[in-house]
């Protein structure tokens, strides 16, 4: 099971965190702050796969990636695979590309409900539903189109609407 989804700059502000188990904002302040501590002491020659019981709890693993300004991180438990938590980074990257069309940490920032809404077809509930980001992009712009649908409709009938201007 996927434990935690981060995206975070190399300032190690977050720019997006996930958590799948409740845990208080204190804590989850915490572990994003242990996490970034640990990437930014690593180099770049390394794997990008460790174990972070120390943070997460027994059998907890962690795969990065390091994009431009951005770390992507998956924390994840031993029943998951690591390369394909590796991939699954990919797939979320490629997708968000195709959303902003190369993205950047301001996309994340300025579009904080299209990242979950991305995010929520790839991971919910801690587990993986989507690898195809053909098919997570034709859900999004799915949403998209609804939520313009829904922006357009008038809950007031355009006789009472007239009606009020005069």
């Amino acid at each position: 099971m996927i434990k935690a989804v981060m995206m975070m700059n190399t300032q190690g502000k977050p720019r997006l965190a996930k958590f799948y188990d409740y845990l208080p904002v204190e804590k989850q302040q915490e572990l994003i702050r242990g996490v970034f501590s640990v990437l930014c002491s690593r180099p770049e020659n390394v794997s990008n796969f460790l174990e972070i019981d120390s943070l997460f709890g027994p059998d907890s693993r962690l795969v990065y990636k390091h994009y431009a300004t951005l770390y992507f991180v998956l924390v994840f438990d031993g029943s998951e695979n690591e390369l394909a938590m590796l991939d699954l980074i990919q797939v979320l990257v490629e997708t968000l590309d195709k959303c902003f069309s190369n993205v950047c940490e301001l996309d994340i920032v300025f579009n904080y409900s299209k990242m979950h809404a991305v995010l929520d077809e790839i991971v919910f509930g801690g587990q993986v539903l989507e690898t195809s980001s053909v098919e997570v992009m034709k859900a999004v712009e799915e949403i998209s189109k609804l939520e313009a649908a829904s922006n357009s409709i008038s809950l007031v009938p355009k006789s009472v609407s007239g009606w009020r201007g005069r």
